[in-house]
């Protein structure tokens, strides 16, 4: 039955926890706009949501990770990203004479945009919950 639960729960929480993590990146980005030599960073949030939902479903056999803490298969290369997908440079806009690549223009709208689709991830799981307990009570 918690499995069930889970199934069905799985990809809004997928979404949930990898809009997160891109909330802290583009927050990283923003408080580093004024260090030189900084790169701005993303991910694209389409294939690292591929790759968590391929890995939310383990294959017999294959090793899982139950804490953040726990090392992985493979080895990293020191900046793995964000579940297995890499960190990508975003695309420098306009260049700055200290080689720091941050667009605040664009980090705001980016900033904005992800709050916005996390909220609308919660209303999501949040509907699903009400209708989970409608179903329960009759």
């Amino acid at each position: 039955m918690i499995g069930k639960l889970d199934d069905y729960l799985r990809f809004n929480e997928t979404s949930l926890n990898l809009r997160g993590q891109r909330q802290q990146l583009i927050a990283s980005n923003i408080a580093n706009a004024d260090t030189p030599n900084y790169k701005s960073r993303d991910i694209n949030f389409n294939s690292a949501m591929k790759t968590a939902m391929a890995r939310s479903t383990p294959q017999a056999g294959a090793l899982t990770k139950t804490s953040d803490t726990h090392l992985s298969a493979k080895s990293g290369t020191g900046g793995s990203g964000v579940n297995g997908v890499p960190l990508l440079y975003r695309n420098i806009q306009q260049g700055a004479i200290d080689g720091n690549t941050v667009d605040m223009d664009a980090e705001r709208g980016q900033f904005a945009d992800n709050a916005i689709r996390y909220e609308a991830g919660i209303t999501m799981i949040s509907s699903q919950i009400k209708g989970l307990l409608s179903a329960i009570q009759g």
